[in-house]
């Protein structure tokens, strides 16, 4: 592949981080990318199945090294630690044991139900925790 389409799968992936909910994994696969265009610029990036095992290795080692600390520095758990506490308000009931649908800050999320009561719509309810991009909500 040339130098320039490296450079254009990199930028690619960049902005696929960026629209994406954060992962922190598309940036590493970017950034591989555009070292993989930078090497082949150079005339050091050798033949096509040479450069796509660059790209994966060195993205891997990438995802593997940075990916904790950047999300870590990024405040992801603050986030979650922040929303806690926060009122909801129910938008698609939420039955016992199941997932329903509660909006927080304008935002509808996920939710489940922290009790083994269901939770109707409407209803306003306490953020206890945030399970990946889901709301644990118990009645306030």
């Amino acid at each position: 592949m040339s130098w320039w389409a490296w450079v254009i799968l990199g930028i690619a992936l960049l902005v696929v981080e960026m629209v994406a909910p954060g992962g922190l994994f598309a940036l590493f696969f970017g950034i591989g990318a555009i070292a993989v265009g930078a090497l082949v610029g150079l005339g050091i990036g050798g033949p096509a199945s040479l450069q796509w095992l660059l790209f994966a290795v060195l993205s891997l080692v990438l995802l593997g090294a940075f990916r904790r600390r950047l999300r870590g520095k990024l405040g992801a758990p603050g986030l979650r630690a922040e929303l806690a506490g926060e009122v909801a308000t129910v938008i698609a009931a939420v039955p016992a044991g199941g997932v329903g649908r509660a909006e927080l800050r304008g935002t509808p999320w996920e939710a489940r139900a922290a009790g083994a009561e269901p939770l109707a719509v409407g209803q306003r309810c306490r953020v206890e925790r945030v399970e990946g991009l889901t709301l644990v909500i118990r009645p306030e």
